[in-house]
Parts: structure tokens; sequence; C-alpha cells
């Protein structure tokens, strides 16, 4: 492959040019392997929670509280000595690339388990597992907590595990799900919600759909579908709609300013097309309708996302609401297949996620917002990695219309997780390992 990009910012500024698209792979970016790794390693504890929790003997979540079992601890105020109690149980060698922090005066931690705990497990849940252990371990030692008084110390920390299959009701967060809610190979980075996207990146949009780009195209790779002639396919649209290759995103977007809409967008995303002689006419027709082809169908793909992406930051953008996104997936590809009769973003099935979408998002059904999709849902995995980083962002745009909203959902990972730059600045580090 002899395909080259420039990358910009979320700004629009140029970080890097010449970039050969193998350079922006997961399998071989720096970044993309330290952000998937450290997602991977990275849990959320809410001390704060945990110290209510006590309080108010609300143990479990969904509403149960269990009267008698009431415990006033000063766990916030004893964060330095549970960090270090922690870290000291979690590290498995002195110097190791453990980290553990307290954050916000003490109201959370971050902790960062080990590279070994991940590399020899089978799965990716030690980051849960180690530190819950670590910190019910730490309060029992902390406060002097006698044998009958532990478990409830142990139900505030992990929930209502091993009842339910997750930590139900818990206080230590993950930004992905546990491996039972997996729809199937290679689902786990595909499976978080755009809401706490969102929330990790500080409701910036371009940050926001990076780092959903990244996550989404990295289970890309690890299901098999960027093998072989797919590989340079997959990078491209990758590339142009996540990383803002050669500023056709941001460009784009600023371009059309405020009296853009998704027609605009369609309209700037095939001038592009032609100006760089991606698709050319083909067959005009007595009614002057044009038909157009491509040599380059990957290429034209790419320019399909970044145009869908477009759209979205536009139209949800202009609202300061996600509710619209679906609609913006669909008559982007609807319109863009009528102006020059080539398939839209991602074959059509952009366009077929956001049918089903629509329904479950906010129509009859009503679900839920769009803050609580991910790649993983019923409605939205068809489309490998090109339409949720749009839902992500459309969900970063919101002002608050949301029953469901970033705050409401994410607030601790937002928290905890956006104290890591690669993760709240995604398209930087990117760039920056190239």
């Amino acid at each position: 492959m002899a395909d080259t990009i420039d990358l910009y910012s979320d700004r629009g500024a140029k970080l890097k040019s010449g970039v050969d698209i193998n350079d922006i792979s997961p399998m071989r970016n720096a970044a993309i392997k330290s952000i998937v790794t450290g997602i991977k390693r990275t849990a959320a504890v809410d001390l704060a929670g945990i110290e209510k929790t006590l309080a108010t003997s609300a143990i479990g979540g969904k509403g149960r509280k269990i009267p008698g079992r009431e415990m006033k601890l000063d766990i916030v105020k004893n964060a330095a000595a549970i960090q270090k109690a922690v870290t000291e149980m979690v590290q498995v060698d002195s110097g190791d690339d453990t980290v553990v922090k307290a954050l916000n005066g003490g109201k959370q931690l971050i902790v960062q388990v080990p590279s070994v705990r991940i590399d020899v497990a089978a799965e990716y849940v030690s980051s849960l597992t180690c530190t819950a252990s670590a910190v019910t371990q730490a309060l029992v030692s902390q406060f002097n907590i006698g044998m009958f008084d532990a478990p409830t110390v142990k139900s505030a920390v992990w929930g209502q595990y091993p009842q339910t299959l997750d930590m139900v009701g818990g206080n230590v967060k993950s930004i992905v799900e546990i491996p039972q809610k997996d729809e199937g190979f290679g689902y786990t980075l595909r499976n978080v919600m755009a809401n706490h996207l969102a929330a990790v990146c500080k409701k910036n949009a371009m940050n926001t759909a990076a780092l959903c780009s990244i996550l989404e195209n990295t289970g890309v790779f690890e299901m098999g579908d960027a093998i072989g002639n797919q590989t340079r396919h997959r990078l491209l649209a990758f590339s142009h709609q996540g990383l803002n290759a050669n500023n056709m995103v941001y460009g784009t977007t600023k371009a059309l300013g405020k009296t853009g809409t998704i027609g605009s967008a369609v309209h700037a995303c095939v001038e592009k097309a032609i100006a760089d002689k991606v698709i050319s006419a083909d067959k005009k027709f007595a009614s002057g309708y044009t038909t157009y082809k491509t040599n380059d169908v990957g290429k034209w793909n790419a320019y399909c996302a970044a145009g869908t992406l477009v759209a979205t930051l536009i139209n949800c953008g202009a609202q300061r609401a996600p509710q619209a996104v679906s609609s913006v997936l669909l008559y982007f590809q609807d319109l863009i297949e009528k102006e020059t009769s080539l398939p839209g973003c991602d074959f059509g099935k952009v366009q077929g996620a956001a049918v089903g979408f629509s329904f479950f998002s906010h129509s009859i059904y009503g679900g839920g917002g769009p803050g609580v999709f991910n790649g993983n849902h019923v409605v939205t995995r068809h489309s490998k990695g090109l339409a949720v980083p749009c839902v992500a962002a459309a969900v970063a745009l919101d002002a608050g219309v949301q029953v469901y909203s970033p705050e409401k959902t994410s607030g601790l990972v937002g928290d905890v997780f956006s104290a890591v730059d690669e993760f709240r600045e995604p398209i930087k580090a990117v760039a920056g390992a190239v």
C-alpha cells in the first residue's frame, strides 16, 4: 500500500504530513496500542460512593437497602492510605507499570493494574477484579473491620456480584463491558457506551469520535474483518473519519459554516471526490442525471465515512441534541447514493443500522437515547467502525436533552478516565506516535 495522509488536530491544525496509512494501524501505532491496553488495565473506584453506600446501607443498587447495616467510615479522608495499600496489593513487582492515583480530593481512585496481569489472563477483567479485591482488603485493614461486617464492605465495593453477571450496584467501574455481554468474537472494544466516550473526552466531539473510532476499528481487526484486501479499505475509512485525515472532517464542517445542512455536506463530499479524482462521471441521461464510477472503492468509502461525520456535526451540532443522529446516518447515505449512483458509507450498512437505530432510540419503542448505544448493540453492530463514531460525536454535542445523559450514566468513568491524556485527546496521541 502506498497511501499517504496528513493528520490534523481536532481544531484543524496539521500534526503530521505524509503519513503511511499503515502507521495508523492498531497493529502498529504505539499510541493506539497504549490506549487499548490502557483501557483494559484501567478501573475507576468511587471512594465517595463506597462511603455513601455504607453510610446509608443502600447496597447493591436498584433501591436495595438493608436497615441496621449502616457503617460510618471516613473513606475519602483516608484516600492516601487506601491508595498506598491498593498499590502494594495490585502491583506484581516494585517499579512495574502499576498506576494508582487519588483524584478530586480523594473522592475517586484511578487504578491501572500492571500489564502482566492482563498479559497472562485469558480475559481483560483483571482491572475490575484485582482492583475490587484490593480496595476491599484495604478498607477492612484501614478501619479494622470485623469478620461480621467485612461482607458488607465487600458488597459496597463489588455490588451484587457474584449473584449477578456484572457488578450491579458496585463502586468499581470500567468503560468496557464484561465478556458475557459481548455479542460475538472481538466485540469487547465495540461494547463501550457512547456516553462513556463523550465523558472521557470531556464532550469534545472530534476527540470523542476519534476515541470511538479507535476502539471500533481495533475491534474490527480483532474480528478478522481487516485481513487481506480489507486492510487498506478499513484503514482508509478509519483515518478519514476517525482521525481527521487531510482535515476532511473539521475543514469541511468549518467551511460549511452556520448554514450547513445534510444536503450541503453531501455536495461537499461529492465535489471533493470529483476534485481528487476519486470518482468521475460515467453516464449522463436525457433528464440530465449523471451516474458516477470509481476506480478506488476504498477511498470513495473513506470520503463517505468522513462526510457522514461532517453531516452529524452540522446537524446535531446545530440543534445541540443527539437524537437526530440516526436520521443523519440514514439520509446522508440516501442522498449521496441518489447524487452519484454509488453505494454510500459501508455499502449500505450504515444506512441499514440507522433504520433500526431510530426505532430503538426514540421512535415507537424509545428504549433509550443515543448515548446508551454502542457498537455491540443489536441495531448498531452491523456497520463495523463507521456508524457509532458519529453517534458518539452527536452525544458529545448534546446540551442536556437526553434522559440518559453522560452526566447521569458516566460521571465516574468520565472523571477518572479523562485524567489520562491519551484517552482524552486521542487524535494528538495517535499523530504523535507516527
